[in-house]
Formats: structure tokens, C-alpha cells, sequence
């Protein structure tokens, strides 16, 4: 029988379709599996770090995507602080935008909140895509959304202009976004349950347990890229005849007073945390000494300027005594551990000298006299860094 027989051109025409159809099933059977095996790790993430992360590179390597970026709205800087504490803000979030309003999102969507695919528009989408923007021919947003509001973008972009074409299904990316958006409030969650724990609950700074985090971190990052960085331990002058004269509602109202004083004289980088009692540890990193030593006397100053009225309407004068050390750059031997212990120990005994000397002023252990250190005990910090 020959080829052009309508019934045998029609079964071959059919067969053709067949073939194409399960190609297409095969295709999207693979690409559901790998979406499985992705959102199970979207779930599975421990934080906000490792999550971003997970969309940031493993999105793009399973799916081979050119770029994929990430922007989230961030109005009181949450996502910030959670990032740099937990790691800081590097080059591993090149694809990361934080956003102080919702606003340059609300116009990209308008109200219809649902994912965006088409040719690449630089005037639009710009801002999205950071510095890879000129590579880019088309693109799909997914605006990931809860209870109705939009909390960040989700963006791909592709140099094949056929990639993503206005008008396909979008199905599967609406998924996606949704899966995204859910992973995303849950990880802001935990985090918010992680900074209570890691919070002084009267005066709302960092607690020690935050601080000895920290530290190590300030450390690694001083060592790698040998950056200066300065400790300063703060204690409040005569802060028990406060509570006893004036009682320990007054006492309260005077650490919450302090610790609002130093916070306001600290750079966005800086460390506070309340070490316990009416004690204060402040870490300053890429200061150098003569920086930190002004900082240290700013703080100084503006306690000593404050007066507080006690609940019986007595004037209560503050004052508060400083001990500065720094990371010896040049002599930085042994482990992270050791060496936050050792920076944090050589405040404390400047401190101490401090004391001796009269109270409200700033002492450096960089200029103590060695007979001097010996005035301090190193008991009170020992097992500050032991796990």
C-alpha cells in the first residue's frame, strides 16, 4: 500500500502526535519529579540562610535556568538582621534583593497576582535581576503572596527568548510560587522564635548567648580578612545603690535607658548585647583602636549627660565605666573559640582598671601597664564560649 493511502497517512500522522505526546509526558513526569524532590528540600530547610539559598542555586541547577533572583520585601529590615546574624550578607546573595516596600512590586503585578512570562523589558524588570540583566531575553516572575499580601517575587530569566513566552500555562510556576511563599513565612517564623531566645527580654537588645555567637563570627570574619575588631565591656557606676535607694523598678528603667544610650551611638554593623546584671558587651568590627576608642567615650558622654527620675520623682545621675580591647591582627594564634575568650577577658580586666581608677571612664588594655591587668580576676569569664 503506498505512504500517501489516507488511512496510512492519517495512522502515521497519528502515531507522530502519540510520540509527541508521550515525550511531553515523559518531560513533564521528569520535571515534576525534580520540583518533588525540590520543594521536600524547600520544606526541609532549617532557616531563612539555607532557604534562599536552595532557591538562589539549586533551583537554577535543577532546572537549568540562566538566572534566578530573589526579592523580598523586607519593610522593618527582619530579613536583614536574620541574614547577618546568621551569616552576613555576601556574595553567596548576589541574587537577593530586599525591598523596603511592597510598592515596586504591587505596580510589576497589578491586581492580578499571578505569575508574568514574556520578552525581558529592562525599564521593568531591571531591578530584579541585579547586574545579569543584560543577558536576559525572557523572563518569568511568580509573586509569592500571603493572606493576600505580597511578600516577594520569585524571578527567572532566561538568554533563550522562546523560554518563556506570554500566554503559556502557568500551572505548574503558580505551584511553585505558592510552595515558595508558605516556605518562606514558615523559615521568618522560626526565625522570630530563634531572636526571642537570642533577646534580653527587659532592655530588647542581644543576650550573651546571642553575643557568644556573634563573636565567633566577628572572628572568622576578622581573621579571613584581617579586619580590626574591637570589644568594649560596660558596666554601670554604683548600680546597686540605684536599686537600693531608689528600688529595683527604677533600676529597671535605668538598664533600659543605658542600653537605648549605647545602642544609639553604635554603627548598623555593631554588636550589643547585655552580658548580665547591669553589665554590657559591645563588639566593633573593621574599627580601628583610635575609631573605637571615640566611640567608647561618645557612650560615656551621653550617659553622663542623662538624669532619670526615680518613681518617688528623686533625679537619679548615671555614669558608666569602659574597658576596650582589640583582636591582635598580627598575632592571631589558635582557635576562634580562644581567641573571642581572650578579647572579651582583656576588656574585662580593662574594665576592672577602670573601676580602680575612679569609674566613669574609658580604659584600653592596648595601654594598661602589664602589672595593671593583673588587678582583674579571669574567673567571671571562664565558660563564657564553652559549649
Amino acid at each position: 500500500m503506498a505512504l500517501n493511502d489516507p488511512l496510512q497517512s492519517e495512522n502515521f500522522s497519528l502515531r507522530q502526535q502519540l510520540e509527541t505526546l508521550l515525550h511531553e509526558a515523559r518531560q513533564n513526569e521528569d520535571k515534576m519529579r525534580r520540583f518533588d524532590q525540590l520543594e521536600r528540600k524547600l520544606i526541609a530547610a532549617s532557616s531563612l540562610l539555607e532557604l534562599v539559598r536552595l532557591l538562589l542555586s539549586e533551583y537554577k541547577l535543577a532546572f537549568g535556568i540562566d538566572h534566578v533572583t530573589l526579592a523580598l520585601v523586607d519593610k522593618d529590615y527582619e530579613a536583614t538582621r536574620i541574614l547577618e546574624c546568621a551569616h552576613g550578607i555576601d556574595s553567596d546573595f548576589s541574587g537577593l534583593t530586599l525591598l523596603q516596600s511592597s510598592v515596586p512590586l504591587e505596580i510589576l503585578y497589578g491586581n492580578a497576582r499571578r505569575p508574568c512570562l514574556g520578552v525581558y523589558e529592562a525599564q521593568q524588570h531591571q531591578t530584579l535581576f541585579n547586574d545579569a540583566h543584560a543577558s536576559i531575553s525572557s523572563v518569568a516572575l511568580l509573586p509569592l503572596t500571603r493572606q493576600g499580601e505580597l511578600i516577594g517575587s520569585l524571578n527567572f530569566g532566561s538568554t533563550n527568548p522562546d523560554r518563556y513566552i506570554t500566554g503559556w500555562g502557568t500551572d505548574f510556576l503558580e505551584r511553585l510560587a505558592e510552595v515558595v511563599a508558605i516556605c518562606l513565612e514558615s523559615a521568618l517564623a522560626q526565625e522570630r522564635l530563634k531572636l526571642i531566645g537570642l533577646t534580653d527580654v527587659l532592655t530588647g537588645v542581644q543576650n550573651r548567648r546571642y553575643f557568644e555567637h556573634r563573636c565567633h563570627v566577628e572572628i572568622s570574619q576578622a581573621r579571613r580578612y584581617k579586619h580590626p575588631l574591637a570589644c568594649m565591656f560596660l558596666d554601670i557606676d554604683k548600680f546597686k545603690r540605684i536599686n537600693d535607694s531608689y528600688g529595683h523598678q527604677s533600676g529597671d528603667e535605668v538598664l533600659k535607658s543605658v542600653a537605648l544610650a549605647i545602642q544609639s551611638q553604635l554603627r548598623s554593623g555593631d554588636t550589643i548585647a547585655r552580658y548580665g546584671g547591669e553589665e554590657f558587651v559591645v563588639l566593633l568590627p573593621q574599627a580601628e583602636l583610635h575609631h573605637a576608642q571615640q566611640i567608647a567615650e561618645r557612650i560615656r558622654c551621653s550617659i553622663a549627660e542623662k538624669s532619670l527620675q526615680a518613681l518617688g520623682g528623686q533625679t537619679i545621675k548615671l555614669t558608666i565605666s569602659i574597658g576596650l580591647s582589640m583582636l591582635p591582627v598580627e598575632d592571631l594564634v589558635g582557635e576562634d573559640k580562644q581567641l573571642a575568650e581572650r578579647l572579651v577577658a582583656s576588656a574585662d580586666k580593662a574594665l576592672y582598671e577602670a573601676k580602680h581608677r575612679g569609674r566613669n571612664q574609658v580604659v584600653c588594655a592596648c595601654s594598661q601597664p602589664s602589672g595593671q591587668a593583673k588587678l582583674t580576676p579571669w574567673g567571671r569569664i571562664h565558660g563564657l564560649f564553652s559549649s
